[in-house]
């Protein structure tokens, strides 16, 4: 096997668990719970997933160098406030505004991914800025405004 290939189902793996850990972490938020082993799961496979993803071969500034770069910050931002969340409000809301960015730019690489890489899917959208693409894009954005929702009026109060 090529060592690029093996690299890069390393690196769509720790994806898979950092998208996994993030939506569990998700529902728990909306439940107005905080699981540690979860938050710790999600902030270390997604800082895992950053790292992988820039040790791929650098070809210029991309979309995707961007997104990495913005969510390297979003990343340190969040595990400041992940370690401080039980001191306020506002360390509690920008945990958990920091973990739901995090999640939701994970979820849109992993479309214009899927849309990149998955055969059927790269027919009906070979350019990438196709109806299919960007409704996908905009039904994730609906459903993360929601989830913000559901999430943030829970936060730094007692589960029910």
């Amino acid at each position: 096997m090529d060592f690029l290939f093996d690299f890069t189902i390393l690196h769509v793996l720790i994806s898979v668990i950092a998208l996994a850990s993030g939506v569990l972490l998700t529902i728990a938020f909306t439940k107005g719970e905080n699981p540690h082993s979860m938050m710790v799961a999600f902030l270390v496979a997604t800082a895992a997933n950053l790292l992988t993803g820039f040790l791929f071969p650098f070809h210029g500034i991309t979309p995707a160098i961007v997104i990495g770069a913005l969510n390297t910050v979003i990343l340190v931002g969040t595990i400041v406030a992940s370690a401080r969340q039980e001191r306020s409000r506002l360390w509690a809301v920008s945990y958990v505004t920091g973990s739901l960015a995090l999640l939701y730019f994970n979820c849109l690489v992993f479309i214009v991914q899927s849309f990149q890489k998955v055969p059927s899917l790269h027919a009906m959208a070979p350019v990438g800025n196709e109806p299919p693409v960007i409704v996908s894009q905009g039904v994730l954005f609906l459903v993360a405004i929601a989830a913000g929702y559901l999430c943030l009026r829970r936060t730094g109060r007692p589960a029910i």
